[in-house]
């Protein structure tokens, strides 16, 4: 994720911008939203929003990496064919 690079390893900022046309709030709303699940941003501030051990977060990075294989896997034989 591009902004994963720019907080954790730098201190960047990133900004995600949404215009509000003829105050269409609940539009506006709903594509920043959209946005935020693409890039990530609600998934990480979940996550972050308690401390985890260092135990856990091990076990559930080798959870999302075991998950990552299964789908490439999946993806491989289903082009194989």
């Amino acid at each position: 994720m591009p902004w994963q690079d720019k907080n954790i390893l730098g201190g960047g900022e990133y900004f995600l911008e949404v215009t509000v046309y003829q105050n269409q709030v609940e539009k506006a709303l709903k594509v920043l939203k959209r946005q935020m699940t693409k890039e990530g941003l609600l998934k990480e501030l979940k996550r972050r929003r308690f401390y985890e051990k260092p135990s856990v977060k091990k076990k559930r990075k080798q959870k999302e990496a075991k998950k990552k294989r299964k789908a490439a896997l999946k993806r491989r034989r289903s082009f194989a064919m």
